[in-house]
């Protein structure tokens, strides 16, 4: 079980591909926008990375993507390369996170070009989000990571002009840590976290690994009541650019389905030359039941992937 010293950093094994990272996203009520941020560090490697996204309907992607930062000194969480500057830090732990963040974004007209040159003007973005429990931890079994589903506010600012993106009234965002070997490039998984309209929370993740089965889930209800399940059933639709495209699932209880409407996701380059794509997307979920929601669900696309199913 996670306990308030596994919100810092850890010891890594020897493994060239030893990573520890944070995770945070955050979607708009009404799906008009939304953000997330990662960062990743690889002690044996080096580096770290450091992702953040923002989308927008009617508007261009924002993509920040470095994979060359040098690793935070001891104790810390913040980094600093060319055009950017990043603080992640644990205010309460299992209850407060803090993002901040100052630097340029490459705004891509065609979201998929975030798998390729990433072309695109640069656009000054910065922000200063929160996100606060509003679950239990969710230890996942027999790995070392958790998940929690979090109340996120805040403010984004983009742009010359200061284009104000404000949460002022806390909003539902997921945010997760783990730290263990993460090789991107080996297989395929599906992972997803949203709220519904009355307050339902939820999240799951599935690896497409031969002969195991590893379904991680749970649901929060609008009373609190937390429901750890091991159930993640998914049947992904191909879109006509060869992407994963609406996706149904069963987990915890719930038959949704995702309907991605804002893409935003990030290429993966390993140090052997394999490259891999993460495909994420602010997605709008229906229930079986008719109730509607927002949340983000990520594709992993290794080198010459199976679809996952």
């Amino acid at each position: 079980m996670a306990d308030s010293r596994d919100e810092g950093r850890h010891d890594p094994s020897a493994d060239e591909l030893w990573n520890e990272s944070w995770y945070f996203d955050v979607a708009a009520p009404d799906g008009s926008w939304g953000m997330y941020a990662r960062l990743g560090l690889y002690p044996n490697l080096k580096v770290a990375w450091y992702w953040a996204v923002v989308v927008r309907a009617g508007e261009p992607m924002l993509l920040v993507r470095d994979h060359e930062l040098e690793l935070p000194r001891r104790g810390s969480l913040e980094v600093r390369g060319s055009g950017l500057w990043a603080d992640t830090s644990c205010l309460e732990p299992h209850e407060r996170w803090q993002l901040s963040f100052e630097g340029n974004a490459v705004a891509l007209d065609e979201p998929g070009d975030a798998y390729g040159d990433e072309r695109g003007h640069r656009v000054p973005v910065a922000f200063e989000m929160e996100w606060e429990a509003a679950a239990p931890v969710y230890d996942y079994p027999g790995v070392s990571r958790y998940e929690q589903s979090c109340a996120v506010h805040g403010e984004v600012l983009i742009g010359s002009s200061e284009t104000r993106l404000v949460l002022d009234t806390p909003v539902a965002g997921q945010r997760d840590h783990s730290w263990g070997v993460r090789d991107w490039w080996s297989f395929p998984w599906v992972w997803t976290a949203g709220a519904l309209d009355d307050g339902t929370r939820f999240h799951a993740s599935r690896p497409e690994i031969d002969n195991v089965k590893y379904e991680p889930s749970y649901r929060v209800d609008a009373d609190g009541a937390f429901h750890p399940a091991f159930e993640f059933e998914v049947t992904v639709t191909q879109g006509a650019d060869g992407l994963p495209h609406d996706t149904a699932m069963r987990l915890a209880g719930l038959d949704l389905v995702a309907h991605p409407i804002l893409p935003g996701g990030v290429v993966l380059d390993a140090p052997d030359g394999r490259r891999g794509r993460l495909h994420r997307a602010l997605c709008r979920f229906s229930s079986a039941d008719g109730r509607r929601g927002y949340g983000w669900t990520e594709w992993n696309l290794p080198p010459n992937p199976g679809t996952p199913t």
